[in-house]
């Protein structure tokens, strides 16, 4: 029974980011095997495995017990003669085996045109649907986060830097407002919050939604609702806003590089996790 059009959009979607992986997998494994020592080449394997295991736990629905979230854990073991895991494969084989679970990821969702019961998913689709931003409390700024994520994602990987960085800030910036917002004024006033206007000794509401990128970022961190993952913002993360007229538009002189784009999704990644321990 085919699919139907709002799951076929969700497969190639995935497909489109599972394809890029797969081409960035192996421009990092040629690095590698050409010097397995070049620290720029190892920083960017770290950096690609981590976009790997974000996807693979997207499309396992989080669940460590699923075929794809067990491929790739085993991907980073090593077996003895024996059949026991030992120390860690080396790099370059590693990302070998990952190319090879993102390969079955990619064929199995290929194949979902031919009913909803493909073997290795559910059936109902290829993966639960995400669940990113459930811990964000207001619920009506949950698919907005989850669209500017897709979109951020997406702008990534066609090499649109600057969009993706912008994009990623804004959504870092908007469950950070949200942590701060729901811990509440008063309760943010022993943790570095600005002063504002007071109202009989207390901080008067409303004035987070005043307060600059970095000072969420650092009362939130001082509060306990984050931890330190935001000193690894480049600087063109920090000063986002500085880049953006009021329309929305972007003002920076200077291109964002890949690095930066790709640095900034992984911080917003720690601090997801931070927010939602769970996930």
């Amino acid at each position: 029974m085919p699919i139907d059009e709002s799951l076929r959009a969700q497969v190639e979607t995935y497909l489109s980011h599972l394809r890029g992986l797969i081409r960035r997998g192996r421009e990092v494994r040629d690095r590698l095997t050409t010097d397995p020592s070049n620290p720029s080449a190892i920083a960017a394997t770290r950096a690609w495995q981590e976009d790997c295991g974000v996807t693979i736990n997207q499309l396992s629905g989080g669940s460590k017990a699923h075929w794809l979230a067990r491929s790739f854990s085993q991907a980073f073991l090593m077996r003895s003669a024996s059949g026991h895991a030992v120390e860690g494969a080396e790099p370059a084989e590693i990302v070998t085996r990952l190319l090879a679970v993102l390969d079955q990821a990619v064929a199995t969702l290929s194949g979902m045109d031919d009913g909803p019961n493909v073997t290795g998913y559910s059936s109902a689709s290829p993966a639960p649907p995400p669940h990113r931003f459930e811990f964000v409390h207001n619920p009506e700024l949950r698919p907005v986060v989850e669209q500017a994520y897709t979109d951020s994602r997406r702008a990534l990987e066609h090499g649109d830097y600057d969009l993706a960085l912008r994009t990623a800030c804004g959504i870092l910036e908007a469950i950070v407002t949200d942590a701060l917002e729901h811990k509440g004024l008063s309760a943010l006033a022993g943790s570095g919050a600005p002063a504002g206007k007071t109202t009989e000794g207390r901080i008067a509401e409303g004035t987070i939604a005043d307060w600059s990128f970095q000072t969420r970022l650092a009362v939130a961190e001082k509060a306990g609702l984050i931890r330190g993952g935001c000193a690894r913002l480049p600087a063109a993360a920090r000063t986002y806003r500085d880049h953006t007229d009021v329309g929305g538009e972007s003002g920076q002189t200077e291109s964002v590089s890949e690095r930066d784009a790709r640095q900034t999704g992984q911080v917003l990644h720690v601090v997801m996790r931070d927010l939602d321990p769970g996930r």
